[in-house]
């Protein structure tokens, strides 16, 4: 299946909130849904692919700053996955960033297996990690008041999202019931 990839515009934005939230819903950034697109300042770029209707069925956003490019978000439609439409955008990617002469293209993600095993198939390595932890008063009413070393006056702490160095990954998740491994990956264009 061929896939036609352009570039973003602001009338795709309904259609790029839906396909991301919707291809995050079975993963760990479940709960990383936006109201509005983020904006990708140049040089970075902004990729769609869509279906003939007009509805966004992939896409990947890239920053770009000094000698790195990001991959900030790269996602397909739960209803289009495994058709090469990632595989697609991270190729037209890639020829932009080398394009721009820029060597190196990283990605952070957590740790959903299908998501690691992409990046690797890919030609990505890991290269660093930290901890992404959620205390949840939801998921334990103590979770929060662990999470912060003092209450200020007039506020009670439900959620908070907290970096924290993997060595401490153990201790992490003896005190709160949602932590991810974060980790880099990194491609040279």
């Amino acid at each position: 299946m061929s896939h036609v990839i352009r570039e973003y515009s602001p009338a795709d934005e309904t259609s790029w909130l839906r396909c991301r939230a919707l291809s995050f819903l079975g993963t760990a950034y479940f709960d990383a849904v936006f109201n509005s697109k983020p904006k990708i300042e140049a040089p970075g770029f902004e990729l769609v692919v869509t279906e003939e209707r007009g509805a966004v069925t992939g896409i990947m956003d890239v920053t770009v700053d000094g000698e790195l490019a990001t991959i900030d978000t790269i996602a397909v439609h739960p209803d289009h996955q495994h058709q090469g439409i990632g595989r697609a955008l991270l190729s037209e990617a890639r020829a932009r960033v080398a394009a721009l002469g820029v060597p190196t293209l990283d990605a952070w993600t957590r740790d959903d297996p299908s998501t690691l095993r992409w990046y690797r198939a890919n030609g990505f390595t890991e290269s660093e990690h930290y901890l992404h932890v959620y205390a949840n008063h939801y998921t334990e009413a103590g979770e929060p008041d662990r999470a912060i070393g003092e209450r200020r006056p007039g506020l009670r702490p439900v959620m908070a999202f907290l970096h924290a160095n993997l060595r401490d990954e153990q201790l992490m998740r003896e005190q709160f019931a949602r932590v991810h491994i974060c980790r880099r990956f990194v491609l040279e264009p």
